[in-house]
């Protein structure tokens, strides 16, 4: 678990610093628009690799849509489509992912079997025996890392997309403004901004919880059919989850409302992916 953290950090680190230099450009004071008329070469050479490969396509897809349907339909549209690729690029880490879920209780066990044990021979011999419960599952530990690797840079695209997006800076979703951000929203009495906001963190907070439920779930079923007493174990992680959601909420209050509208479809499509990938494992197992 340690090699695991460790990878895990230096992920992070890596995609902060690959992305550090990503921030919305603006000129006078003014995010600078991606328009019909803006070019791939422009970006490439103006902007950089970044926002040209990632950016630029998301926020002209995102115009495209916009006349023939809506705003918040266009960037619904995009949000699915590219969670779909990169479910398609990551389905066995997606899928070991939530099994990890499952395997947490077995995980637990081991670890508090050598609690307080510091020594090589039985850091060793834990490490085996956890190694020994993901080779049995035909589960990656490290899987997790290809999905986070992926869904990184898509995130800070598309938090720059919806607000560079000409369309987006002249749509409105239920009459509101989706350049305005919620807080501003609120302060000027427009309280349907609070309610897209409190929308949002709902959704979130159904999206992280899910697969945890989901796996405890047929962990349940399993014992049952097995004609054992299922022991329901708090796992670690929680303070985490809660921690995350706290620092999306005040994010999120002062970011463009065309992001909110992102954030609740994408939460929205990560619950029913946690469902899809479930059905699966519990089909093939």
């Amino acid at each position: 678990m340690n090699k695991r953290k460790i990878i895990l950090l230096l992920v992070v680190l890596g995609s902060l610093f690959l992305l550090s230099g990503c921030s919305v450009p603006q000129e006078n004071g003014k995010i600078i628009l991606i328009t019909d008329q803006t070019t791939f070469s422009y970006m490439i050479n103006n902007e950089g690799w970044f926002s040209a490969l990632f950016v630029y396509p998301l926020s002209k897809a995102i115009n495209f849509l916009a006349p023939l349907t809506n705003v918040a339909i266009a960037i619904a549209i995009v949000t699915i489509i590219i969670n779909g690729l990169i479910l398609l690029f990551t389905f066995k880490a997606t899928m070991d992912q939530q099994k990890m879920q499952a395997l947490q209780p077995e995980i637990l066990k081991i670890q508090k079997k050598y609690e307080g044990k510091t020594d090589q021979q039985a850091k060793m011999m834990m490490g085996q025996e956890m190694q020994a419960v993901y080779n049995k599952h035909n589960v990656n530990p490290l899987g997790s890392i290809a999905v986070m690797f992926l869904q990184f840079p898509v995130i800070i695209a598309m938090y720059q997309s919806v607000q560079r997006a000409e369309s987006v800076s002249t749509g409105t979703f239920l009459g509101l403004s989706l350049e305005q951000t919620p807080l501003k929203g609120i302060q000027g009495g427009q309280y349907m901004y609070l309610v897209i906001f409190i929308v949002m963190i709902l959704t979130q907070f159904i999206a992280m919880k899910l697969p945890q439920y989901l796996s405890e779930k047929r962990a349940r079923e399993v014992a049952e059919k097995a004609g054992r007493r299922y022991e329901k174990q708090k796992l670690p992680g929680g303070n985490m989850m809660y921690g995350m959601m706290a620092i999306i909420s005040v994010i999120s209050i002062s970011w463009p409302a065309a992001m909110t509208i992102y954030w609740i479809i994408s939460s929205v499509v990560n619950a029913g992916k946690a469902v899809l990938v479930q059905h699966l494992i519990n089909k093939n197992s």
